[in-house]
């Protein structure tokens, strides 16, 4: 879905829209509205194209300074992929997710390498894909009703869209407590993960708005920034890292419940949570991130992107979204059902290389093709 012809609306110039992202400028300010407030902004390939071709032609307009990205609604940026389409085209085998993750990665890898201040609103819920629209942007903005994270292993996934390379160069091992849990994150844990950037209360993001209609982004920001919460996260570090500091996914459990028999509390909930996972997205999640270390972001996409083809191909994947969001039983049943069954073997499979169907260009050099830029 490519940019409309520009039209004069109220405040501002709009450049293009689908129905379900808008784009307009504001001043010298792209803005990027995600518009589908009763899926809380669900990511779909037809949004992640038209953005993917938008901020390459924002990216070369001198009337352009920078860029804002923010979701429709009261909900959140956005709460991720669309799952939902992602389950109906596993049912009908066909490669619609899988054409939709190569530009979903493009654009993730167009925010991170982009020339111009890239500011991303990440109020309300921002998870899954949501992270990769905003946490590799060049200025990131939480809030106190900030709620990020990347929950794949509760749907028998891996993280992905960068996430984890963001994860594994969180401090300590916080990013793998994250990753491995799933656990909804506040603003002051991604501003400590290294998701975010400032903290602004949500109530003057508007005006934050509007002030990058005419300022830079730089004074904007100096002026609405404040101090954030502390971390919940943080105060957890100490056994987050003892817990966490090995390779092996049975390893990390027994230490999280050796740990809670001494204190009770977290660490035996994140046991639970953990165990209740897809066993094969626990451990696989677990080494991606562990392969992740030392990566590009390019590199990273493209070992997340080889991973996700193999879980398409499983069984876990499909049950855990029929599970939470379809049946909604939330009793899924994963095959093999615990992490005893996985074997290495098992996991290094989904890792091995995917012959002509790798991803290999960048966003950018995909859309100078694309569009002859």
């Amino acid at each position: 879905m490519g940019a409309e012809a520009a039209r004069e609306t109220g405040g501002g110039t709009a450049t293009g829209e689908t129905a379900d992202v808008l784009f307009e400028r504001r001043g010298r300010l792209g803005v990027v509205t995600l518009n589908r407030p009763k899926a809380v902004n669900a990511l779909t390939a037809g949004m992640a194209d038209a953005m993917l071709e938008q901020l390459a032609l924002w990216a070369d307009d001198d009337a352009v300074a920078a860029v804002l990205v923010r979701g429709a609604g009261d909900r959140g940026l956005c709460a991720g992929g669309d799952i939902v389409a992602i389950y109906r085209d596993m049912l009908d085998g066909g490669d619609a997710t899988a054409d939709f993750w190569a530009v979903e990665y493009r654009l993730n890898l167009l925010i991170s390498e982009y020339p111009k201040p890239y500011v991303a609103f990440m109020d309300g819920l921002v998870l899954g894909g949501g992270v990769g629209i905003s946490a590799h942007g060049s200025v990131r903005v939480v809030t106190e009703r900030t709620r990020t994270g990347m929950p794949e292993t509760t749907i028998g996934f891996v993280p992905d869209v960068g996430g984890t390379l963001l994860l594994s160069g969180s401090p300590g091992e916080t990013g793998t407590h994250a990753a491995l849990t799933g656990a909804h994150l506040s603003g002051a844990d991604a501003l400590f993960l290294g998701l975010a950037d400032h903290f602004v209360p949500s109530d003057r993001l508007p005006e934050l708005a509007a002030a990058l209609e005419s300022e830079t982004v730089e004074t904007v920001v100096a002026r609405f920034a404040q101090p954030a919460p502390s971390s919940g996260l943080a105060a957890r570090q100490e056994w987050i890292d003892a817990c966490y500091s090995t390779d092996d996914a049975e390893e990390i459990l027994r230490r999280l419940r050796a740990r809670g028999r001494e204190t009770g509390g977290e660490a035996a909930d994140a046991a639970d949570t953990i165990e209740a996972k897809s066993p094969t997205a626990v451990k696989v999640a677990l080494e991606s991130l562990r392969r992740a270390r030392g990566l590009s972001l390019e590199q990273a996409l493209e070992q997340e992107y080889r991973v996700g083809l193999r879980f398409l191909e499983g069984p876990d994947f499909r049950e855990g979204i029929r599970a939470q969001v379809v049946d909604k039983d939330r009793n899924p049943r994963w095959k093999p059902a615990t992490l005893a069954e996985v074997t290495a073997a098992d996991v290094a499979a989904y890792f091995a290389p995917l012959g002509a169907r790798e991803l290999e260009l960048s966003p950018r050099e995909k859309n100078k093709e694309k569009n002859n830029v």
